[in-house]
């Protein structure tokens, strides 16, 4: 009895093995062709991921990529399972291929007892090796590429574009100025930063074209006029304000009504222009009186004056929009005048480091060394000691003279007709025109 049971156990336990032999393999042919597309799409989203976020680890993309797959194997194996093999089948395979003549299969239902053990069982069943090799090392080969590529952030590639024009910097660089100290009506600086946008939604060659730094220019013309104006207005409201308030009651009535018209058309220019200040201090511009200024406290002037300074003082920081000039520092003076020693600069000339008090910063012979000048001497004559060799235009004396002028009056006497030199028109008419000319004109202006 006990030989029976080992015969079972050993006979079962080659059954098992077979049972899973078959089902591993019905696993991997139905797990072929997902996982070579898997290991396409996650190489893929690899090298997307490393180009748009650099700063993940590689570890982590690497465990999500052993993750997808695990799902994937799991649902793999789902499906194979349907043809799956169970043990008693295997018996009935290892019997076929031992040629037994059905003594598992019957030893199993009781019917005959089980055979004694063989030392080389067999199933039948071999391994395609490059069958079942190809789809596993084409997936990891993917996912290792996919991972030790060298990929280029997209960050560092965005750098790389070529840098934009300089006039767009320094004009954002203004409106964001003015935005911060909130001395311009807003829609101006919306409509300056749309037509801003627009040309630099570009294409990357055409930022440098003819038409582009044409439009580029434009609008920066455009910007600096009428920050400029505005300027001029604030300071013609805040000087015509002053001179109402110091001269209220000392002024006449005329320079009174000059005062206030001068505040009036700063007020409307103010109104106007395309760049408006800021709508609360245009109000309280607007709710101004300068007829009934006394009335005013001297809190709600001061006020009023302070605001319009302020407002003044921000157009000349940061609303001109100037641009620089560098010709007085490249062309500085080559003769050494105000130059320092190892950029030690005093008087704020020659070499420096560059900025206030510290001289241009850059070296006064930039244009290189100027040669000294060639003395020419005075223009003297050659006297010629044998004018046989001389040829015509050769030099041979210069004197200092004047010329001979004859200012008498000059006596015209053509044939006896007249005797006197006539004057003005007078003398063109007697004496420019023969006798028929004279007859055709006379008879044309009667």
């Amino acid at each position: 009895m006990m030989e029976q049971e080992s015969h079972q156990s050993h006979w079962l336990r080659i059954a098992r093995r077979v049972s899973r032999r078959i089902n591993f393999g019905w696993w991997i042919e139905r797990m072929s062709a997902p996982l070579i597309v898997a290991s396409l799409v996650l190489g893929c989203a690899s090298l997307i991921a490393r180009r748009e976020f650099p700063h993940i680890p590689p570890w982590q993309m690497l465990a999500a990529s052993v993750a997808v797959l695990v799902i994937l194997g799991g649902i793999c194996w789902a499906i194979a399972a349907r043809k799956f093999e169970t043990p008693e089948k295997a018996l009935v395979r290892i019997e076929a291929e031992m040629e037994l003549k059905n003594a598992l299969s019957a030893a199993l239902a009781g019917i005959a007892p089980w055979p004694a053990p063989t030392v080389n069982p067999r199933s039948g069943l071999q391994w395609q090796w490059p069958r079942l090799l190809v789809p596993p090392l084409g997936a990891l080969t993917v996912l290792a590429a996919s991972l030790l590529i060298p990929v280029t952030a997209a960050s560092s590639r965005i750098s790389s574009l070529p840098e934009q024009p300089q006039a767009w910097k320094k004009l954002e660089t203004e409106l964001d100025q003015l935005t911060k100290e909130e001395v311009v009506d807003e829609k101006y600086l919306e409509e300056i930063r749309k037509r801003l946008d627009e040309l630099k939604s570009q294409e990357e060659e055409q930022w440098f074209s003819h038409s582009s730094l044409e439009a580029t220019d434009s609008l920066k013309k455009s910007h600096s006029a009428e920050a400029q104006r505005m300027e001029r207005d604030l300071d013609r409201a805040e000087k015509a304000l002053n001179q109402l308030e110091k001269s209220a009651g000392t002024a006449s009535e005329a320079e009174k009504n000059r005062m206030m018209e001068e505040f009036e058309q700063a007020l409307q220019g103010l109104q106007n222009g395309a760049m408006k200040p800021n709508p609360k201090l245009l109000e309280q511009m607007q709710g101004l009186d300068p007829q009934n200024l006394s009335k005013l406290s001297p809190e709600q002037i001061q006020q009023l004056k302070e605001n319009l300074k302020k407002h003044q003082q921000a157009m000349k920081e940061g609303g001109a929009g100037e641009g620089e000039d560098w010709s007085d520092e490249l062309l500085a003076d080559q003769n050494g005048e105000g130059e320092c020693q190892e950029g030690d600069c005093k008087d704020g000339k020659g070499m420096g480091q560059g900025g206030i008090q510290r001289g241009p910063g850059h070296n006064p012979g930039v244009l290189g060394k100027e040669k000294d000048a060639i003395d020419l001497g005075d223009l003297t004559g050659l006297q010629a000691k044998d004018l046989s060799k001389s040829t015509p235009g050769d030099l041979l004396e210069l004197q200092t003279g004047e010329h001979d002028v004859d200012r008498s009056a000059s006596a015209i006497s053509a044939g006896g007709q007249t005797d006197s030199t006539g004057r003005g028109g007078d003398r063109v008419w007697r004496d420019s025109l023969d006798p028929a000319e004279q007859k055709t004109l006379k008879r044309f202006f009667e």
